[in-house]
């Protein structure tokens, strides 16, 4: 029989029976645990879904890693083009961890309606663009669909299409120039066949999707050119060693940008989350080691004559220190159970309902994303059990000090 638990477990059968002040703290410190727990657990979900959200809607607009020449590695305009070649293209889809990739190219342009018009980034994609990366952001329509002969029909964000007071069908006049001595710009008519709403500001206000072939034909490129490749990855944590191996591939003229470097900025936003994180959890534990380090100490000084009595009958201080320790273990036990259980559901809540809403403008999603697995609910209640119960052994340091004679001497 193990005498330590035994005794810790009548212990707390005896202070529930007579409801003594020492129950009512250990409630408190359920409490308290519990909603550092919920805390705790909703922070990781809510940073770890923005980053992953932000993350995944970046890629899926730009590729997780874009091959192009270096002159058009700080532009989003493809100002020089590339030899799409079978050997260029080969090492980049068979290199370990690429999951896919495709042919693009940018061109700067006006977009005019009827009603107005709008300084837009032309993308040119071709046949193996992966469509199914934007289905999440599609309100309206369907993709463009693209033959041998350039297709007329784009997509546009649904932010542009209500600048030019524009809907799915509609046609709209294209204007691009390639450079300030052209007189007259090339024009192009294209038909609307879909809108997407990413809540990306960087895209939604400038991006319209349609055939590679315009931009080749604009510039004068042979059919065989491109502006750029879109890499995409199987796992965006090891996207720099990647990117470090394709580059050490790559001809001298081109460069492989990840889109951490691309969007510098947004990336580095989404890494204080870490931070932020990490100062919760810290600040949680600290509450919740103080109450429940109030609760023991509350518990050992109504138990000072027990305390004495064992101490009397030759048991150690480390005997009695088990006892108020796997106290305070089921205690935090409790506390966890229903913290665990309030941020699950929360978690489960907000996953399929969305009731918390953000503005996209500061934050780029529409409603708070959330991610949490398996690994990181188990190793978070391990870890928050495991630093706790050690630092616990600090108030069970008064242990130590207490004298058989003293507290024995008075009934």
């Amino acid at each position: 029989m193990n005498l330590p638990l035994f005794i810790a477990r009548r212990m707390r059968l005896d202070h529930m029976a007579k409801g003594s002040v020492s129950a009512r703290i250990i409630k408190i410190a359920i409490l308290a645990v519990a909603m550092g727990m919920a805390m705790i657990l909703i922070a990781v979900a809510t940073g770890k879904g923005l980053q992953k959200d932000i993350q995944n809607k970046t890629a899926a607009f730009n590729g997780h890693l874009v091959v192009s020449p270096f002159e058009n590695s700080e532009s989003q305009i493809s100002v020089l083009p590339i030899a799409d070649n079978s050997d260029l293209y080969g090492m980049l889809q068979n290199e370990l961890g690429v999951l896919h990739v495709q042919k693009v190219a940018m061109k700067g342009g006006l977009l005019k309606s009827e009603a107005d018009f709008e300084g837009i980034v032309y993308k040119g994609v071709a046949s193996d663009y992966k469509w199914e990366n934007l289905e999440g952001f599609m309100v309206e329509g369907r993709f463009p669909r693209f033959m041998d002969r350039p297709s007329k029909e784009i997509i546009i964000s649904k932010v542009i299409a209500d600048r030019l007071s524009v809907a799915v069908g509609d046609e709209l006049t294209a204007y691009f120039q390639n450079s300030l001595q052209q007189k007259v710009p090339n024009i192009r008519k294209f038909e609307v066949t879909g809108l997407f709403l990413s809540g990306f500001p960087d895209f939604d206000q400038n991006f319209v999707i349609g055939d590679l072939q315009h931009v080749q034909r604009i510039n004068k490129w042979n059919p065989e050119e491109i502006g750029a490749y879109e890499v995409f990855t199987s796992d965006i944590t090891a996207l720099q060693s990647i990117a470090n191996s394709i580059y050490a591939k790559l001809p001298s003229d081109l460069d492989a940008v990840e889109i951490t470097r691309q969007y510098a900025t947004i990336f580095q936003w989404i890494s204080l989350f870490d931070f932020n994180i990490l100062i919760i959890i810290i600040v949680m534990i600290i509450v919740g080691v103080i109450n429940m380090s109030t609760a023991l100490l509350v518990l050992i000084l109504e138990r000072t004559r027990m305390i004495g009595l064992f101490k009397t009958i030759g048991a150690g201080n480390r005997l009695i220190r088990k006892i108020f320790l796997y106290n305070g273990i089921v205690i935090m036990g409790y506390g966890l159970f229903w913290g665990n259980l309030t941020g699950l559901l929360f978690y489960f809540s907000q996953k399929y309902f969305g009731w918390i809403r953000l503005d996209p403008e500061t934050y780029y999603v529409n409603t708070a994303p959330v991610s949490l697995n398996l690994f990181d609910l188990l190793s978070i209640n391990a870890g928050v059990l495991i630093v706790s119960s050690l630092l616990l052994l600090i108030p069970l340091a008064i242990i130590s000090s207490i004298r058989p004679a003293r507290v024995l001497r008075y009934r």
